[in-house]
């Protein structure tokens, strides 16, 4: 059952025009050419491939539409943590234990891609210092009871020479502070992976495909009784799909998706939340590190690889969804704060941006940070459209748990279907077993850091193709190149290249402006990202014209 209701306690005020209602699809020349399926699930973030990972999982048809690419929207432009939510801890409780919790079942299922990063929440000194740190000891020792559900380690209190030995370029006349850890995570890969466990399960997913309406079936009494009408954005070729169930899994698009059926958007209504990253050329720090900005709240730096990432902001937006930017004042916002405390970071070179929007839940007069991270299933048989639900709110820390929610629900009531769910006990694709990083590398002649990330999208298909490589070269067939394994498997944490898991899926670039992390190279020269269709692409000012620029 669900813990939470399927629909708002209040209903929201909405300024948009009155709902249609749902009208009703002509009937196909050919019905037998429209694909049927139990579910269709619209929207390809970390929500919408986590229903349909589940309800494939438990042996249903599942077709999922995503007008971009996957994890398009804040499943790929998160801080990339799956967090508990210490912060939620004074005002929603029910939220960081939910978070800790599904934390800990992502981090069973998905060992390859998950790492630990541990954090330093230094506080500055004044009349009340001693006050302050003796109460964030006791926030953080009620923290500690969440720990053991995502495997973190207590918090520690430490003293100023503490500060000082683990991180010397902390400034500030510190005090004191704590120190916890969190889990992150390739937000992109984990959305990914999702629906590539859905796909080999039978499911389909439809990338650049936007839904253009939804519709009743011509005949009343047909059980498949909604058609989701789809457009090929590259293409330009239709696509229409009948299903018993449709879900609504868009973010902070929910009420346009909403409003193609004919639904109310007053019941599905967020409040869009924009959130910017700058990633820096280099590896400042081992730890991650909380910070104040101007305005007294909480910014960060923490590490990702051989980069480091400042976050983050939110604010109320009412831009465009599709065309979500950083502005340089924001960029200065999250310098200006994490100098404070870190003055190394005015040292590096900012190498790109990314920004997404949070589908918190829509409540008026409340500040930005204040707003509730809980997510909520809406049933829109209210609005005589039974079988037609909507995700919203959520936090990438708790996907899977809102997912097993929603299906919980809908299967045994609308589809008849009793499995239960078994993604919190199911490994994702590669999770099976994570293979020695040291060994691996000493079998295609890398270094252990080059084999765990070449490794890390999917592990399994390493090990096979080392198996392979082994065959070829007992039969004589010569050998591959080192670096051979990853081919198909290679990915940034905010692009998905090209992969092939079988033969079953193929993906585009994530048409996105986001910095590609692990190519060190891009230190040496220049660079922008610029949009294209089919994704980012790197263009770099040769060391020539760059010095002709410098010169002039």
């Amino acid at each position: 059952m669900l813990d939470t209701p399927l629909v708002p306690t209040e209903q929201a005020v909405s300024l948009a025009p009155p709902a249609v209602a749902m009208r009703r699809a002509d009937a196909p020349k050919d019905a037998s050419a429209v694909d049927r399926v139990d579910v269709a699930v619209i929207g390809g973030g970390i929500n919408g491939t986590g229903v349909a990972r589940d309800f494939a999982l438990r042996g249903l048809r599942v077709a999922v539409f995503e007008r971009n690419d996957l994890a398009f929207g804040a499943s790929g432009n998160s801080s990339g943590m799956i967090h508990g939510g210490v912060r939620y801890l004074s005002q929603s409780p029910h939220v960081t234990k939910t978070s800790c919790r599904d934390s800990g079942y992502i981090q069973h299922i998905a060992p390859h891609l998950l790492f630990r990063i541990p954090f330093l929440m230094p506080l500055r000194g004044g009349p009340k210092a001693r006050i302050v740190l003796e109460l964030v000891d006791a926030y953080f020792r009620a923290y500690d009871d969440y720990q053991p559900l995502k495997r973190g380690e207590p918090h520690c209190r430490l003293d100023a020479g503490d500060l000082a030995q683990l991180e010397p370029g902390l400034v500030g006349g510190l005090v004191g502070g704590v120190t916890f850890d969190e889990w992150g995570v390739d937000g992109v890969r984990l959305c990914v992976h999702n629906a590539v466990d859905a796909i080999e399960h039978g499911s389909r997913v439809l990338v650049h495909t936007t839904v253009e309406s939804i519709a009743r079936a011509p005949s009343s009494g047909d059980p498949y009784r909604y058609v989701v009408s789809g457009r090929d954005r590259l293409r330009g070729r239709s696509t229409d799909v009948r299903a018993r169930v449709v879900v609504n899994a868009t973010g902070a698009w929910s009420p346009i998706t909403a409003a193609l059926g004919g639904l109310p958007q007053a019941p599905v209504r967020v409040r869009p939340g924009k959130g910017i990253h700058v990633v820096l050329d280099r590896r400042i720090t081992n730890y991650g590190i909380l910070s104040e900005a101007i305005d007294g709240r909480q910014v960060f730096i923490e590490p990702w690889q051989n980069v480091s990432v400042l976050g983050t902001t939110d604010d109320d937006y009412y831009g465009d969804l599709d065309d979500v930017r950083a502005t340089s004042e924001e960029v200065r916002y999250l310098v200006q704060g994490v100098a404070r405390t870190l003055p190394g970071v005015r040292l590096a070179r900012a190498i790109g941006t990314y920004a997404g929007v949070r589908p918190t839940l829509y409540e008026y007069g409340r500040n930005e940070d204040a707003l509730s991270r809980d997510h909520r299933v809406v049933d829109h048989s209210v609005d005589g459209a039974p079988g037609v639900y909507s995700m919203i709110g959520g936090k990438l820390a708790s996907y899977r748990l809102f997912a097993q929610e929603l299906c919980d629900h809908v299967a045994p009531h609308d589809l008849g279907n009793t499995v239960p769910c078994s993604t919190h006990t199911r490994p994702l694709p590669g999770g099976e077993r994570v293979p020695d990083s040291g060994q691996l590398g000493a079998c295609f002649g890398v270094t252990p850091v080059a084999a765990r990330r070449a490794a890390r999208p999917r592990a399994d298909v390493a090990v096979r193709e080392r198996a392979r490589h082994d065959v070829r070269v007992r039969a004589g067939a010569g050998s591959r190149s080192p670096i051979r394994f990853a081919r198909g498997a290679r990915s940034h944490r905010g692009r998905c290249r090209s992969q092939n898991a079988a033969g079953a899926w193929s993906l585009r670039g994530n048409a996105v402006r986001r910095p590609v992390r692990a190519n060190r190279r891009l230190r040496a020269r220049p660079h922008t990202v610029r949009r294209t269709c089919d994704g980012p692409r790197i263009s770099r000012t040769t060391g020539a014209l760059a010095r002709r620029r410098a010169g002039a």
